[in-house]
């Protein structure tokens, strides 16, 4: 408060008009420098669709007068007879307005950047969506811990102590955090390693589904049954993740069982017969079929084949066309399918105390 009443004892009213006219000035000027840039940008940019442009027109609506008051206040009060101290936080509070204000230009800068590349690269490359979302986050921190210490620096304070401690308390909360931080390094190693990204199917142990997104922390899958799974980064890595994106071709075994009254004639056909019936489709290649075992209740018959095509749907639509056509073949020829029987064999027995019979 001593320090405001020097001022007004040390300057007239007149000094404090002038004083005041010119923040008025300062503030009017940055406002229209706002406005005619941002439009004269917006322009440059709609007649050379220039993205460039349209960043920076952007980043000029992006200017907080209030953070530039204090710059305008500072020009005000060179008109004035200020005490050493007042001067001294009026240049402070300046700088500071002016440089938060540089850092919110640099992190919408980036944020545009960020969109602009999420955009051209989400078709082609789908792990470069989160690869770019946190390369803008780590950017946009970088850009306001420079800020924050710049200040801190003009402000006096030391700020090589400050890093110092700061380092110090890093190690303690990374301890305290692990497992998050355990999580964020795994979603690095997600993104650079790539064993999935954004729009792969995988299954993970017994769960599956499409992934929808990848977070600094979290996996989000989404399930063939439309719930959202959601997997640790670090649980995730440890497990084993089978990824169908990049499947060409899905192998496909089935077994298929006839009785054992089938005649032996009959049986060696068999063989020969489930090839003509897999090979018949345009969407398998033939790989074997033979006759496995003795089964239980039936001559089992194993045949491995190939879908040329990935889908899941697709595999079923040819598996039902074979065993349709198993069916009519083995019903035209007479061959019965087994189901799971068991015969009993019955012996006579002889009366309680009768002899039984002795070899000649």
């Amino acid at each position: 408060m001593k320090v405001l009443q020097r001022a007004w004892n040390e300057n007239d009213l007149q000094a404090f008009a002038v004083a005041l006219g010119f923040a008025l000035a300062v503030l009017l000027a940055l406002a229209a420098a706002r406005y005619i840039a941002s439009r004269a940008l917006a322009a440059f940019s709609r007649r050379r669709a220039s993205r460039a442009a349209q960043s920076a027109s952007s980043a000029a609506r992006a200017t907080r007068l209030w953070l530039l008051l204090p710059l305008a206040l500072q020009v005000g009060a060179s008109a004035l007879e200020l005490p050493a101290r007042l001067e001294h936080a009026l240049a402070i509070a300046a700088v500071a307005g002016v440089v938060l204000q540089l850092g919110l230009w640099t992190a919408h800068l980036v944020s545009e950047w960020v969109e602009v590349k999420t955009i051209e690269r989400a078709s082609e490359d789908a792990g470069a969506v989160t690869a770019l979302a946190l390369l803008g986050l780590a950017a946009r921190v970088g850009i306001w811990a420079l800020v924050v210490l710049f200040i801190l620096n003009h402000m006096g304070f030391n700020i090589t102590a400050l890093v110092a401690g700061l380092g110090i308390g890093g190690v303690a909360v990374a301890l305290a955090l692990q497992n998050v931080l355990g999580d964020l390094f795994s979603s690095l190693s997600i993104v650079l390693d790539k064993p999935f990204v954004v729009g792969d199917f995988i299954v993970v142990d017994t769960l599956r589904g499409t992934v929808e997104r990848i977070g600094v922390k979290t996996t989000r899958v989404r399930s063939l049954g439309g719930e959202t799974l959601v997997f640790s980064n670090s649980d995730l890595l440890k497990s084993r993740v089978r990824n169908f994106k990049h499947l060409s071709e899905r192998r496909a075994t089935f077994t298929v069982g006839v009785t054992y009254e089938t005649p032996v004639a009959s049986v060696r056909g068999i063989a020969a017969s489930l090839r003509e019936i897999v090979e018949a489709s345009a969407r398998t290649r033939f790989d074997r079929a033979h006759f496995k075992e003795f089964g239980d209740s039936a001559l089992v018959f194993e045949v491995v084949y190939y879908v040329l095509d990935a889908a899941y749907n697709t595999y079923m639509d040819v598996q039902q066309e074979i065993n349709m056509a198993i069916l009519e073949r083995f019903t035209r020829e007479g061959i019965s399918i087994a189901y799971p029987t068991r015969t009993l064999h019955l012996v006579s027995v002889g009366a309680p105390g009768e002899p039984s019979a002795q070899p000649a």
